[in-house]
């Protein structure tokens, strides 16, 4: 089951790409702390399946939120190419900032039920008993709760980060989501130099798609300048068991979100990333820090290569477990001033 985001349908303009993919990095060992493995009721009481850190001396504890599609608690991911656990990394480097963390699995992770319950209210249902989870863990006890939400992880931590006592938001949509994939999908056209009439057919028929999904109507008839790729990209937003959670999420405006959090927030953003990107500016209404992450692409890995020189399938490809994290400092500091 894939009922979310394609958050860079890294797959969905194969039929233009012309770019060649940077050799995959040679699997470099990588020493695991280990987790304390652990099992907590969700929304409507569905067990979801965790993984706990213990922290040091710092006074919060974080519950991290994992991003879209099969994304699930170290961030691996089948539609990336390279073996990828961005989620654990980032939890083994909060350890060394001193902050514990609890990660856990989305409730479909594994699951082959399409009647599965996998609506906005269930999951942000879901994060909020990983909350109350986490204020029962000994690994906790004594500490405030930091929610660490990434990409579309963000935007469910926008929904319950009042309930938490403050908010990291790592590559935050700048936009809402359904404006995102459209942004997404004409870069990828741009970078591939796809005719102007055959953009516009690929963005207009992306256009009508997320109408339908509003109306819950069937999809539009493609026609035959839609690349296969975007009809597959609309097919999977439109499948009927995650429509539900498309329809409520496609227009979430971020921002309108963060500016009533009421707790000490920061976003982040790698300035590598080509799938969710700093915007050009920020809302003066927000009253959070704002943070640049250098040479740092989508999953906080180091990314040295021009961002220009970079499509969906070609960052994925620094992705793995290969690259170490990119220089994080500058969140380092934001967390070394949380009170």
């Amino acid at each position: 089951m894939n009922p979310a985001w394609p958050c860079l349908p890294l797959t969905a303009l194969a039929a233009f790409s012309q770019a060649v993919p940077a050799p995959a990095p040679a699997p470099v060992p990588v020493p695991v702390p280990a987790d304390r493995e652990i099992t907590f009721p969700g929304f409507n009481a569905f067990p979801l399946k965790g993984s706990v850190r213990a922290g040091g001396a710092h006074r919060y504890f974080a519950v991290m939120v994992a991003g879209s599609g099969p994304t699930d608690r170290d961030w691996s991911n089948p539609l990336i190419p390279v073996p990828s656990h961005g989620g654990r990394d980032l939890a083994a480097w909060l350890q060394g900032q001193g902050i514990g963390s609890l990660r856990y699995d989305k409730r479909f992770i594994g699951s082959k039920d399409p009647k599965l319950d996998i609506s906005l209210d269930a999951q942000v249902g879901d994060l909020r008993a990983a909350l109350q989870a986490a204020r029962a863990l000994p690994e906790a006890r004594g500490k405030k709760l930091l929610l660490v939400g990434h990409s579309e992880g963000a935007l469910l931590a926008l929904l319950t980060g009042g309930e938490a006592d403050a908010a990291l938001l790592l590559a935050m949509p700048g936009l809402s989501m359904g404006r995102v994939i459209l942004a997404q999908v004409k870069a990828q056209l741009d970078a591939a130099g796809a005719p102007a009439e055959v953009a516009q057919a690929n963005l207009g028929y992306l256009e009508v798609a997320e109408a339908s999904i509003r109306q819950d109507k069937p999809l539009p008839e493609a026609g035959p300048q839609v690349a296969p790729g975007v009809l597959r990209l609309a097919r999977v937003l439109a499948q009927p068991e995650s429509r539900g959670f498309v329809r409520d999420t496609l227009d979430l405006d971020p921002w309108a979100l963060a500016q009533r959090l009421p707790v000490p927030c920061a976003v982040a953003w790698g300035d590598r990333d080509v799938q969710t990107w700093r915007p050009d500016a920020v809302p003066p209404g927000f009253k959070g820090t704002v943070i640049e992450l250098p040479e740092a692409n989508h999953l906080l890995k180091r990314e040295t290569r021009p961002r220009a020189s970079l499509d969906g399938r070609s960052a994925a490809s620094a992705y793995g477990d290969g690259t170490p994290l990119a220089d994080l400092g500058p969140v380092a500091r934001w967390l070394e001033g949380l009170k």
